[in-house]
């Protein structure tokens, strides 16, 4: 243990009278100095109180906002190939084809498998033939339509247009050449033709029906 000598003591008076002034501010007594012992050393820092860390402010409560995509997803309709209904007498189901009356009835299990038959042989033939044959025909249908819409396009459209267009003036030269030379040909001829007339009496019939009693 480190033993400090007697001249390093220093006596301080201390006053235990707590008066106050006329302010109301108490008097506070300075220390004295420290000895020259201890001059040279750095005075101990009292140890500062931890800083208080700021608490994180918590936001407010979000007021919840309504979903905007639907609780319960809608069903996709299929799509229609025939949207204009041009198959609709294609349309051939069980009872338009078989019936079996109430009276002379097969065994269920043979009216069964016979539906059954006949419904997966027609869904599975036309598959198969729809797969070798619907893509070239097709291609036919195609190829045909788009050489009946140049053919429209380019030479019956254009000659109507054309025709409408020279028809006018065709049809003035014939109104022309009927009223100049036709007209009055006609016109003469039904002249000279209403002048004949034709009589008929009883004495000619009776030679024709002699004739046919022979």
């Amino acid at each position: 243990m480190m033993m400090v000598s007697d001249d390093c003591l220093v006596e301080c008076n201390i006053d235990d009278d707590s008066d106050e002034d006329e302010g109301g501010e108490e008097q506070m007594n300075t220390p004295p100095p420290p000895p020259p012992e201890f001059a040279s050393k750095a005075p101990t820092l009292a140890p500062r109180p931890p800083t208080p860390v700021p608490r994180p402010l918590t936001p407010p409560p979000k007021t919840p906002t309504p979903s905007t995509a639907s609780p319960t997803p809608t069903p996709t309709c299929p799509v229609s190939r025939d949207p204009y209904g041009i198959n609709q007498h294609l349309k051939v189901e069980v009872s338009d084809v078989l019936a079996e009356p109430a009276t002379p009835r097969s065994i269920d299990i043979v009216w069964l498998y016979s539906v059954v038959g006949f419904e997966r042989a027609r869904f599975w033939t036309y598959r198969c033939l729809s797969l070798l044959l619907a893509v070239p025909f097709a291609f036919l249908c195609g190829v045909f339509l788009a050489v009946l819409a140049c053919l429209h396009v380019w030479f019956v459209v254009p000659c109507i247009q054309l025709s409408n267009t020279f028809l006018p003036c065709l049809r003035s030269l014939c109104l022309c050449t009927v009223n100049v030379f036709i007209a009055p040909f006609c016109s003469s001829l039904a002249l000279c033709c209403s002048q004949i007339a034709v009589t008929l009496s009883n004495k000619d019939w009776h030679p024709l029906r002699d004739k046919e009693a022979v």
